[in-house]
């Protein structure tokens, strides 16, 4: 009586083993395929910045974006209050620098987590999302071990704001 190849492990073939690691292998490639599209979706290619040339705490969260995967191009403006009202930012959520990443407005220290979230939840409305001020500890406002409370503002066209974040 022959044994199959296939149902006695002993007797694997050359060809046999080459199938099954074909297998493997293709589909070890689309999983890893699938991973990199969701990843690609979850963060823009670029992240503009619009700052004051006088800055440096915008500079500093440029830098936290960079540190946390995004590319960034950064432009120096002067008419950065122009700028965010033809952004709708809210004028109770502004801060010292406005961004643009995919189809969202990212108004001052938003954490690097925060916009990966925004980007991938894509939440229904919103504009975009606003740290007012320049909280102590936010991302770019670092100083020592001191970290204020503060929250990240989702808001929408109409400017109905709510929380998105706590830090």
């Amino acid at each position: 009586m022959t044994v199959s190849p296939m149902m006695d492990e002993s007797l694997l073939t050359r060809r046999s083993w080459i199938s099954r690691t074909a297998g493997m292998l293709v589909g070890a490639c689309a999983l890893t395929a699938v991973r990199s599209v969701r990843a690609a979706a979850e963060k823009p290619s670029t992240i503009t910045v619009y700052k004051d040339p006088s800055c440096g705490c915008c500079t500093k969260w440029v830098a936290h974006l960079q540190a946390n995967g995004f590319s960034t191009r950064v432009q120096d403006r002067p008419d950065m209050d122009a700028l965010k009202d033809s952004l709708a930012v809210p004028s109770a959520l502004r801060s010292c620098h406005t961004a643009v990443a995919g189809r969202y407005v990212i108004e001052g220290h938003v954490p690097a987590s925060d916009v990966v979230h925004l980007l991938a939840s894509a939440p229904a409305g919103v504009v975009g999302i606003a740290v007012p001020g320049m909280p102590t500890g936010a991302p770019g406002m670092e100083m020592g071990a001191r970290v204020d409370r503060y929250d990240v503002i989702a808001f929408t066209a109409n400017g109905t704001t709510h929380a998105f974040a706590h830090h």
